[in-house]
């Protein structure tokens, strides 16, 4: 635009229509008792002129600005930025934006930003949580809705959104077992973390459905590193336990049991199958093979989090822990016999 070109106003619409400034704004904002012809005039005056309305003007009238908070405490962005995007994918249509905020799982921070975030008159908050464990709730006497994404929050009159881990680990065992595995070890993280816990729960019940024992007989709970994946590979070749797939806790965890495996000398997957947890395609689609992982699907957590806020406008906000399904990604690592 010329510097000497104003942005065209709601009056030049008008003016060019040949409608008054009030039937301008109605057509525009899809009001009824605007007549078809009308609307016509004022669209097509519109896109003339490139009209482009005030949205913050347009968002005070419905009491709404637009704008939407994404507080997480999330240091590496991982797991945020996939949820933020699939946040904005959500709120695309409805021209609402999303504040990232990073606390840095530093409580301080978190009330810093969450004030600065209602300074701002923010419609809603979506609270991402650095591990998938209850966090404490940040208020039930908030003037905007609130959805925790990821990790949920420990009141239970909250609306938070969680992967589902125990169907992820059932999920993991019964591919293993559709490409003709039997001898399933699970190599996982920090035992403290609920997730990993819901995971082994999984794997177990459904290696039971199936008949089968863990190789192993025990979950191997360590460190979220390829380091303990390596560890713990070779303390079951080193006790010759009987082993042709392993199911690790994360993709980490997953390098190190494949460069283990190598350099035993075994093939994957022709001697033992390897499954991962991420499906951060950093370590799995540079592995050798390319690994096969489960998926937590956290963009569609950001999508329908996004989802619950914009219902939450309409004064249909719900409560309790919601579980959405993660999705199985089969690359080389996990190939059939």
């Amino acid at each position: 635009m010329p510097a000497d070109q104003r942005p065209a106003t709601l009056h030049d619409v008008a003016r060019l229509a040949r409608v008054s400034v009030a039937t301008a704004s109605k057509a525009l904002n899809g009001r009824k008792h605007v007549s078809a012809a009308s609307r016509a005039e004022v669209l097509k005056a519109a896109e003339v002129l490139a009209y482009s309305p005030n949205t913050l003007a347009r968002g005070l009238v419905a009491g709404r600005t637009g704008m939407v908070g994404l507080l997480t405490s999330d240091l590496e962005g991982r797991l945020s930025i996939p949820i933020l995007m699939g946040a904005e994918d959500a709120f695309g249509a409805d021209r609402t934006s999303v504040l990232l905020c990073d606390a840095r799982g530093d409580a301080v921070r978190e009330g810093h930003h969450l004030r600065t975030l209602l300074s701002r008159r923010v419609d809603g908050l979506i609270v991402v949580g650095a591990r998938p464990d209850p966090r404490p709730s940040i208020g039930r006497d908030l003037p905007v809705p609130v959805v925790y994404a990821y990790a949920p929050s420990a009141d239970p009159d909250d609306l938070s959104l969680v992967t589902d881990n125990v169907t992820a680990g059932r999920t993991a065992i019964r591919h293993l077992v559709e490409v003709g595995r039997r001898r399933i070890a699970h190599i996982t993280g920090d035992p403290s973390y609920g997730a990993a816990q819901d995971r082994a729960r999984g794997a177990l019940d459904e290696l039971a459905e199936h008949g089968l024992k863990l190789a192993g007989d025990r979950v191997m709970f360590g460190a979220w590193s390829e380091a303990w994946g390596r560890s713990a590979t070779g303390m079951l070749l080193t006790q010759r336990t009987a082993v042709d797939a392993i199911f690790a806790g994360s993709d980490q965890i997953a390098r190190g049991v494949l460069d283990a495996l190598h350099g035993a000398g075994l093939e994957v997957p022709r001697d033992v199958a390897v499954l991962g947890f991420d499906n951060w395609e950093i370590f799995t689609t540079s592995s050798t093979p390319p690994l096969s992982s489960i998926d937590m699907n956290l963009e569609t957590l950001g999508r329908v989090a996004a989802e619950r806020l914009m219902a939450a406008f309409d004064g249909r906000l719900g409560s309790g822990v919601e579980q959405l399904p993660c999705r199985l990604v089969p690359r080389e690592s996990t190939t059939a016999r």
